[in-house]
């Protein structure tokens, strides 16, 4: 079902997508009562959901296009970049153009976090199994 989905373009771009209006949405959009809120630091636990899932599925889509290892180490470092650089500007985009978001290092700590472990998964597996 991964391969299904990681080949056709349009999950790629629409998880990206997803990632840039979720983390735009004004706080006054974005509920926090419920069970799910009561859980300590969701927040952090979307953003390794959201950046990790965005490492992995960009690195599969271009392992799928049956590029060379060496390219593909060189890909899954530039989609590693890209979201560990979005993850980074979305933080300042929230402190000072979303009404009612902050800024907050520890949703850095995750995106980065969750971006490296994504990217070191697929550059391991992914990578010895294009070889």
């Amino acid at each position: 079902m991964i391969k299904r989905i990681a080949s056709n373009i349009f999950y790629p771009i629409a998880w990206t997508v997803l990632i840039q209006v979720l983390l735009c949405l004004p706080g006054s959009a974005i509920p926090s009562e419920g069970f799910f809120f009561n859980i300590p630091q969701l927040d952090k636990i979307v953003h390794v959901f959201l950046f990790g899932g965005f490492t992995g599925i960009w690195c599969y889509y271009f392992f799928l296009k049956g590029r060379s290892p060496g390219k593909l180490k060189t890909i899954f470092f530039l989609v590693y970049l890209f979201a560990a650089f979005n993850g980074i500007i979305l933080e300042f985009i929230q402190r000072d153009y979303i009404p009612n978001r902050s800024f907050d290092q520890g949703d850095i700590i995750a995106d980065l976090l969750a971006s490296s472990i994504a990217y070191g998964i697929c550059t391991i597996k992914l990578i010895r199994t294009a070889k």
